[in-house]
């Protein structure tokens, strides 16, 4: 598997939990990351896709706006 190296901030997506992209509506694989401006009970957060869901890095809970 390839590594990419970054010399500099990765500006990432933005999404809400209600626009969640899914692996049927744009180019979401496993191991996807984007960011969620209320995906962490209605604050922001980074999250990756595991195939089925967006898991929160911090606690690998499920995206919650609520």
């Amino acid at each position: 598997m390839a590594q990419t190296t970054f010399s500099g901030p990765v500006s990432l997506g933005t999404y809400t939990v209600a626009t969640a992209p899914t692996a049927s509506s744009a180019n979401v694989v496993t191991g996807s990351v984007t960011y969620f401006s209320n995906g962490a009970n209605g604050s922001p957060v980074v999250a990756f896709y595991n195939g089925t869901n967006w898991l929160r890095v911090d606690t690998l809970g499920v995206i919650s706006a609520t």
